[in-house]
């Protein structure tokens, strides 16, 4: 059995679509290897979908798009001369659009928001001479 540690390219599904040559294809899937984290818990049952077109113009076009379980698809497109910094924003550009669907959720122990301090507890003693 072999050692090998696993990384985010085994775990990723990565569809590469339109507009990619087969040589390109290993250097896409290295690049967006590290959505993986971004994806939340049930990054092994999303995949990520990345096209290109307008292949050897001005600005090549690079579109990712995802589905997470239970929300809307998340798009991202990207325009740039050099085909690695295209991809490189849209892979940016999809993360900071997951980061803004992630839910906030408060601290579990943050007495602020609770309201109990040790000069303010939940219930407050008997002031004395009353």
């Amino acid at each position: 059995m072999s050692t090998k540690r696993r990384n985010g390219l085994t775990e990723l599904v990565v569809h590469i679509g339109a507009g990619f040559v087969a040589k390109e294809r290993p250097h896409v899937r290295e690049a967006l290897a590290s959505l993986r984290p971004h994806l939340g818990r049930s990054a092994n049952d999303v995949s990520v979908e990345v096209s290109l077109q307008d292949r050897g113009r001005r600005e090549q076009r690079v579109t990712l798009r995802t589905t997470l379980p239970g929300r809307p698809p998340v798009v991202a497109v990207a325009a740039h001369a050099d085909l690695s910094r295209a991809l490189q924003e849209a892979k940016t550009e999809l993360i900071r659009q997951l980061e803004h669907l992630r839910p906030v959720r408060p601290p579990m122990r943050s007495r602020r928001l609770t309201g109990r301090t040790i000069r303010h507890p939940l219930t407050a003693p008997p002031e004395p001479g009353a």
